[in-house]
């Protein structure tokens, strides 16, 4: 075999994916999705870290969880390679869409997931809020994993009532067959309600692959050290 069939046999294999979902919004998915990207790339890996739908724009034009990802890729991507659907409001993606007189096209999310694959090792796609957030009016998040076939990595934040959330979100990811890939733990506060993560390490049926410390101003470079990769990764 020659050294460009190789090459070519290289970019025709489909990227290895993990679906990142959290128990709720703001529980840290761009966090340790950036941090599995720097993971990736410090084990040799060419990843793609997508945040396909956002809402939520900063003051200054900008919307943070997508300038953190397309940075923390490897190489860097350009913000059309990072996210699909943006918009301004800080709503529910679905509501925020509507507002817009936006419809997101479900086939359309997913070949822009694929399509940002090409030629990487590994692809990792942040969903917006919970597993369960509505895309459109019969699909949201939990569907398009279903599209991607990824395994589902699922960030709890750890708090009062992450128990609840994360079991049932775990039972969420399994009935339709998914792959779960396994869960991280974010300390979201100091003060962790007593039990939750010893909790979790009993009834989660997946392994843990981190427990962040509380670091109110993270990093990816930070956060990478307390993380390990989910083993279809490798």
């Amino acid at each position: 075999m020659t050294r460009e069939q190789r090459s070519q046999g290289q970019q025709a294999r489909p990227a290895r994916g993990i679906f990142i979902t959290g128990t709720d919004t703001g529980v840290g998915k761009t966090a340790v999705t950036a941090a599995l990207a720097r993971l990736c790339a410090g084990h040799g890996m060419q990843v793609a870290a997508l945040k396909p739908v956002v809402s939520g724009v900063e003051t200054d034009g900008t919307w943070e969880d997508v300038e953190i990802l397309r940075a923390a890729s490897q190489p860097s991507r350009s913000i059309a390679e990072t996210n699909l659907y943006a918009f301004d409001p800080p709503l529910a993606p679905h509501w925020a869409a509507q507002q817009a007189g936006v419809t997101m096209d479900r086939g359309r999310v997913a070949a822009f997931v694929r399509a940002q694959s090409v030629a990487m090792d590994c692809v990792l796609v942040e969903g917006a809020g919970g597993f369960l957030v509505p895309l459109g009016a019969d699909w949201g998040f939990a569907e398009l994993a279903e599209d991607l076939h990824f395994p589902v990595l699922l960030v709890v934040g750890l708090r009062l009532g992450a128990i609840n959330h994360a079991l049932l979100s775990v039972e969420a990811i399994r009935t339709r067959g998914l792959s779960f890939a396994g869960w991280v733990a974010n300390t979201l506060n100091p003060a962790v309600a007593e039990g939750t993560l010893e909790t979790l390490q009993r009834r989660l049926p997946a392994p843990c692959l981190g427990v962040l410390p509380y670091i109110p101003h993270w990093s990816a470079a930070v956060l990478s050290p307390y993380l390990s990769l989910p083993a279809s990764l490798y």
